[in-house]
């Protein structure tokens, strides 16, 4: 016998996409730098120490003094000399004065003229203190005035570029059905 049957074959339909990517670029540019350090005011006043070296008796105990000193001591000395060889003629002159009351004037004065009295010892040149020192230190005064730092910098913004992407849909196959009748036997 023979049936007819329908034979039926289908295609699917089929799609395509084309995508292009999406580019983005970030540049960041450097910063506005402004900084500035203004110099700090700075004032030193200064007074000097005084250093004060008196020496002078340590040259008059080694014998070398000025010539003024010396002239000063001669007179002083000249003076008392005078005054100690007037005061002993004077008490000569009252013993021999006075011989008539007896006693031996002449010989006692000439026993005291014929001794001669002469002093010695151990002395240190210069003696000790003899050099006289003072001082009086200085003075430093450090006046600092800090200046502040002036800083003006501004960030830059970042550029951005952005291309975005795309997506498009093609349809490559369309979607078909055939039909066929065909007779089979059976």
């Amino acid at each position: 016998m023979n049936i007819a049957t329908l034979q039926y074959n289908t295609k699917n339909a089929q799609f395509g996409i084309t995508t292009t990517p999406g580019r983005q670029s970030i540049q960041q540019p450097q910063a506005t730098v402004d900084i500035r350090q203004p110099k700090a005011a700075m004032n030193i006043s200064s007074t000097p120490g005084v250093l004060a070296i008196d020496q002078s008796q340590a040259w008059a105990d080694m014998d070398r003094k000025h010539i003024f000193q010396r002239i000063r001591e001669a007179a002083a000395e000249g003076r008392q000399k005078a005054i100690e060889g007037t005061g002993r003629r004077a008490m000569e002159g009252r013993e021999l004065a006075d011989i008539h009351k007896g006693g031996n004037a002449i010989v006692a004065q000439a026993a005291r003229h014929s001794m001669r009295n002469y002093e010695t010892g151990l002395t240190w040149i210069p003696s000790h203190g003899s050099v006289k020192i003072n001082y009086q230190p200085g003075d430093v005064n450090i006046d600092v005035q800090a200046r502040k730092v002036e800083n003006n910098t501004r960030a830059n913004k970042p550029v951005i570029s952005y291309q975005p992407g795309d997506v498009s849909f093609q349809l490559k196959q369309y979607p078909s059905i055939d039909f066929q009748v065909v007779n089979k036997t059976i």
